[in-house]
């Protein structure tokens, strides 16, 4: 008894990250639609992942220094991550927001899974199952009945959201970025890897930053700017990047794949509670075979 009691135990604290890792994950969606209001999105994609990098480096500038002939050599793999994980998916969330809800934002990045599978089989030639073949075309259905809200009219008169199809484009960039992730092998541990990411991020979003800065709208930097800047460098990043990694050691890739449906659950949350939305039947539907649709092509 004491044994099987004491691994019991052992799982709890793993358990409970489970759960509270969404929370601030999809945190980063709150950013999106109550952050734009006072920060340009990509000036707060920017200034985010550059706090970010300053808040970090301090702990991990040692081990890049001494590993400065590795960072020459994954030069190019460090740049495409940054711009995949932390430009693309950091501006592109930002400016849906603009735009769409939190509830729409959240089921379509559920997606991102679907596309980590399709890439995966396009890059490295993994083969795909007829049963994964039908979760695939079950979760893109539900991510378009969320796009054209459950109207096929809205598809021949392209009068869908746009900022949907930015969070379509955000979810496919974060396939690109898990996929290779996954399979480029790093001479830098987790944590110091994500640090050089966010730095790369960070330059990759300069350019537009720069041009969103001083030819579309430029940027207050008042109180509003620092809280939503702060708040979304430690709560999305930092900490949900931490909890992450946290939970993947405890208790494996499959079961951390969790996380991304209560990322779902909360966003809902967070678009009911704090932003006045409301749940439509084109949202439960859209959910429904999204999940499932996960659940069947992941099964294997």
């Amino acid at each position: 008894m004491k044994p099987s009691s004491k691994k019991s135990n052992n799982l709890i604290f793993p358990y409970f990250l489970l759960f509270l890792q969404p929370v601030f994950m999809a945190s980063n969606l709150i950013v999106a639609r109550g952050g734009v209001e006072f920060v340009p999105p990509v000036s707060l994609a920017f200034w985010r992942w550059t706090t970010v990098f300053i808040l970090l480096v301090p702990f991990f500038y040692k081990p890049i220094l001494k590993k400065t002939k590795a960072l020459k050599a994954e030069f190019l793999k460090l740049f495409f991550l940054g711009l995949t994980g932390c430009g693309i998916c950091g501006a592109f969330p930002f400016i849906a927001g603009q735009t769409t809800t939190v509830i729409n934002m959240a089921v379509i990045y559920t997606s991102s899974p679907i596309f980590i599978i399709l890439l995966s089989g396009f890059i490295y030639k993994e083969k795909i199952n007829l049963i994964q073949i039908l979760g695939l075309t079950l979760c893109l259905f539900g991510v378009f009945s969320i796009i054209f809200k459950g109207d096929a009219s809205i598809l021949s008169s392209l009068e869908f959201t746009v900022g949907d199809i930015w969070m379509l484009g955000a979810a496919i960039s974060w396939a690109l970025y898990s996929v290779y992730l996954l399979n480029w092998k790093s001479k830098f541990d987790l944590l110091t890897r994500f640090v050089l990411i966010a730095m790369f991020g960070s330059i990759s979003l300069l350019p537009f930053y720069l041009l969103e800065e001083f030819h579309r709208q430029g940027t207050n930097f008042d109180f509003n700017f620092l809280f939503w800047v702060i708040f979304a460098a430690i709560s999305p990043a930092i900490i949900a990047f931490t909890l992450y990694a946290k939970v993947q050691k405890y208790l494996g890739a499959s079961i951390t794949g969790f996380t991304l449906y209560l990322f779902t659950v909360y966003g809902a949350f967070y678009g009911l509670v704090f932003f006045g939305e409301t749940l439509e039947y084109y949202h439960l539907t859209g959910a429904f075979l999204v999940f499932i649709g996960i659940y069947l092509a992941k099964k294997n």
